[in-house]
C-alpha cells in the first residue's frame, strides 16, 4: 500500500481524536465548575432557570427556584455558575445591557411626531357616506361603486349580467302567461 492511499484514513483518525478530545475537555470543565458550586451561589439550569443553591449533595443540588420554594436537581442539570453581580441583576431585573439601551414598555414611541387618527377623521375622509356594509362585489356595481379588484368585477358583471337574463325571462313568461288568459282587462 502506498502512502497515498493510507492518507484520508490518517487524516480522518486525527480528525476524531482531535473532536474527541475537545469534548472531553468541555466535560471536565463543566464537572469542575459543577464541584465548584456552594451553598448561596447563583446558578442558571440547562432549562433556562435561575436559581440559588441550597444544599449540594452526591449527584443532586438542592435549588431555591422562588423564596421558600426548593426544588432537588441533578447536578447535571446546572448549565452554569453565575458570578455574583450578573446574578443579582438578572433577579433583580436591572436595566442595561452592555450598550445600555432602553427598549419602551408600550408603543407609543413608534407613533411619536405622527397624528392619530381618529374614527371623526375617517368619516370626513369618506365624504360623509355611509359606510357599504355588504362587501359583495354585487353590491358594489348596483351602488355604482367599483369592485374591490378587477376579479371581483368580472364575477359581479357576470352576476348581474345572468340576473338580468334571469329577470328577462321571467317577464317574457309573465308575458306568455298573460297572453294565453287573455289579459287581466278581457276579464
Amino acid at each position: 500500500m502506498s502512502i497515498v492511499t493510507l492518507l484520508p484514513f490518517i487524516v480522518l483518525i486525527g480528525a476524531m481524536f482531535l473532536m474527541t478530545r475537545s469534548a472531553k475537555k468541555k466535560q471536565q470543565a463543566a464537572a469542575q465548575m459543577r464541584d465548584e458550586m456552594q451553598p448561596g451561589t447563583g446558578v442558571r439550569t440547562i432549562g433556562g432557570m435561575y436559581a440559588t443553591v441550597k444544599e449540594i449533595h452526591d449527584d443532586t443540588v438542592l435549588l431555591e427556584v422562588a423564596p421558600g420554594v426548593h426544588a432537588l436537581y441533578a447536578k447535571n442539570a446546572v448549565g452554569a455558575v453565575l458570578p455574583d453581580e450578573e446574578y443579582n441583576r438578572i433577579l433583580d431585573g436591572a436595566e442595561g445591557g452592555k450598550d445600555g439601551a432602553v427598549v419602551p414598555d408600550d408603543a407609543s414611541s413608534l407613533t411619536e411626531g405622527t397624528p392619530a387618527v381618529t374614527a371623526a377623521d375617517d368619516q370626513a375622509d369618506a365624504g360623509d357616506k355611509p359606510a357599504n356594509l355588504d362587501k359583495s362585489p354585487k353590491a358594489d356595481l348596483a351602488k355604482g361603486e367599483p369592485a374591490a379588484d378587477a376579479k371581483d368585477a368580472a364575477k359581479a358583471e357576470d352576476a348581474a349580467g345572468a340576473e338580468g337574463a334571469k329577470s328577462g325571462a321571467q317577464a317574457d313568461q309573465a308575458d306568455q302567461a298573460e297572453k294565453k288568459d287573455g289579459g287581466a282587462d278581457a276579464k
